[in-house]
């Protein structure tokens, strides 16, 4: 029997359960891992070499101790092991009977250069490689569909209304607006600088912008971008911005609640005192997260891949080299130091 091939396997770790603001110092860089670069017969998995992930908000909830009795979609990182999310990845060897040696997917993965998934049926094989393999991550990934799941599926937009999307310029931000904007909607978003301000409005298409950190009352800025009031807000802030988007509200507002980037860090929540408008204008507000929406990915592509192709949909990213640079990536989004989607290579096929 021919000896099976191992390789080193550079990961990340997850260091110990994280309280407060992140740091680059809670996550470790180990080269002691190796790793069989043939699947387990009868395991239905596949091995992949990753070569791009993912960097995204969500993933701060992950790193923190369980709270008793508490339900997540995705179950939470255990110090000492890598850490995981999505990525795009190049599979080597397969025992599943939808994938082969070769074939380009994207789903979740490790924090690694080499992942063996066992529960590949969550993967999605890549049929569509005229467009940057990196968009798999973002606006063709699960960003993308969660902008068209939360926009189109929960909110239900007609053409004229007016749309508020607070972190506008982030993966899901940028493609909220964008789709706004095919649907005939006023779009107004935020961000938090002069340079995502610019890309909202020269780039994005949106109708207007604002810097939140140089407004000093939400709530009149608002009042100034939306002298009708909001229909539709995509979510991705919470606390004080939720609470000033709740006084502008119109009668039969939509909100799409798919982040709170604002309360990931805090020990405390925020609370919201403004939550009586979601009764006395009938509002409806809805969580969501992407997975809710996977079953209509076909549905999804046929919409934005031909937008991409003739350039009716644009896309920004901000790229990272090197699995090592993982940490650094992964905490500048709490800041603010991304420009557009934060990807990672780890390898080009």
């Amino acid at each position: 029997m021919a000896e099976v091939e191992t390789v080193k396997n550079k990961q990340v770790l997850l260091k110990d359960y994280v309280t407060g603001f992140p740091k680059e110092s809670d996550m470790i860089i180990s080269t002691e891992n190796t790793i069989s670069l043939k699947v387990p017969e009868n395991s239905n998995g596949v091995l992949v070499k990753n070569l791009y992930l993912s960097c995204d908000p969500f993933l701060r909830s992950l790193m923190q101790k369980p709270k008793p009795n508490s339900k997540s979609v995705f179950p939470g990182f255990k110090p000492g092991s890598p850490i995981h999310g999505y990525g795009v990845a190049k599979v080597v060897d397969s025992s599943h009977p939808k994938f082969k040696k070769g074939d380009l997917v994207w789903g979740m993965t490790g924090w690694e250069e080499y992942s063996l998934i066992l529960q590949a049926d969550s993967l999605f094989k890549i049929e569509h490689t005229d467009v940057p393999l990196s968009y798999y991550t973002g606006i063709l990934g699960m960003p993308g569909i969660t902008a068209y799941g939360g926009f189109y599926e929960v909110c239900h937009p007609k053409k004229g209304e007016k749309v508020y999307v607070s972190a506008a310029s982030g993966a899901v931000g940028q493609l909220v607006g964008q789709f706004a904007k095919l649907m005939g909607c006023y779009v107004v978003g935020s961000a938090g600088s002069k340079e995502k301000v610019d890309l909202l409005k020269n780039k994005f298409g949106f109708d207007d912008a604002f810097n939140y950190k140089e407004e000093h009352d939400w709530d009149a800025a608002l009042k100034r971008y939306f002298p009708e009031g909001i229909d539709i807000y995509f979510e991705n802030v919470g606390g004080k911005m939720l609470d000033a988007v709740l006084l502008n509200m119109n009668m039969f507002g939509r909100i799409a609640a798919c982040g709170m980037i604002s309360q990931y860090n805090l020990d405390e929540p925020e609370g919201v005192k403004n939550l009586i408008a979601v009764i006395s204008k009938k509002l409806n507000i809805r969580g969501f997260t992407a997975s809710d929406f996977f079953s209509l990915y076909p549905k999804f592509l046929d919409l934005v891949l031909p937008r991409i192709r003739e350039k009716k949909i644009t896309y920004v990213e901000d790229i990272a080299e090197g699995i090592e640079s993982v940490p650094a990536a992964l905490i500048g989004l709490f800041s603010g130091r991304n420009v557009g989607k934060q990807v990672v290579v780890v390898a080009r096929e």
